[in-house]
């Protein structure tokens, strides 16, 4: 029974944090119609933190084809190679354990519910004022994934725009989802470039 508490409060959790989080920051103080062309800083794509278990040249791959389009839909040019650029991009997967307290409560007098409740089933089995007549609380530990995306003036290697996607990490997911998540997430990213006031 206490497994089936654990997964159930998992399940709950995971679902409420399954949505992409985004957010973005920038300079209010730059002209971003300026910039007309870019190019990867090298690496176009640093894991955090870099270890086999996180690194992924597949990952890394989906990332630079999703984020290259959306550059290219917002009037951006990839810079020549050898040519200096208006902004240097970079990207950063990080990977990190999140724990969260879950907290299952049961009406049907916990353990003691099922059969011993007779015909009356949980009302009589709880607490007759309605309060859990069992409770249990687990430690969940999971993974969140976030990828950030980082646009540098490249005349004075400033941070001038950066956005983030933050989503619990699927762990079962096939390639094919895999490459709809990062393509979802980098769009939402650039959602705001350029940035509009007030936003």
């Amino acid at each position: 029974m206490l497994g089936r508490i654990a997964l159930l409060g998992l399940a709950l959790l995971l679902s409420a944090c399954n949505s992409l989080q985004v957010t973005h920051d920038y300079n209010p103080a730059v002209n971003f119609a300026q910039f007309k062309t870019w190019a990867w800083k090298d690496p176009a794509v640093q894991f955090l933190p870099d270890t086999p278990m996180v690194k992924n040249g597949l990952t890394a791959q989906r990332v630079v084809m999703a984020l290259s389009s959306q550059l290219d839909q917002r009037g951006l040019t990839q810079a020549a190679p050898g040519a200096k650029p208006d902004l240097w991009v970079q990207t950063y997967m990080v990977v990190a354990n999140r724990q969260e307290q879950v907290t299952n409560y049961s009406y049907d007098g916990g353990p003691w519910g099922g059969p011993w409740a007779g015909p009356w089933g949980g009302y009589w089995g709880g607490n007759y004022w309605g309060a859990p007549a069992y409770a249990e609380t687990r430690n969940i530990v999971y993974q969140v994934g976030t990828l950030q995306v980082d646009l540098i003036d490249a005349k004075d290697g400033k941070l001038v725009w950066r956005g983030n996607a933050e989503k619990v990490v699927d762990e079962d997911a096939t390639p094919a989802e895999r490459s709809a998540a990062i393509s979802k997430a980098v769009s939402e990213i650039m959602s705001n470039y350029p940035p509009k006031p007030g936003r």
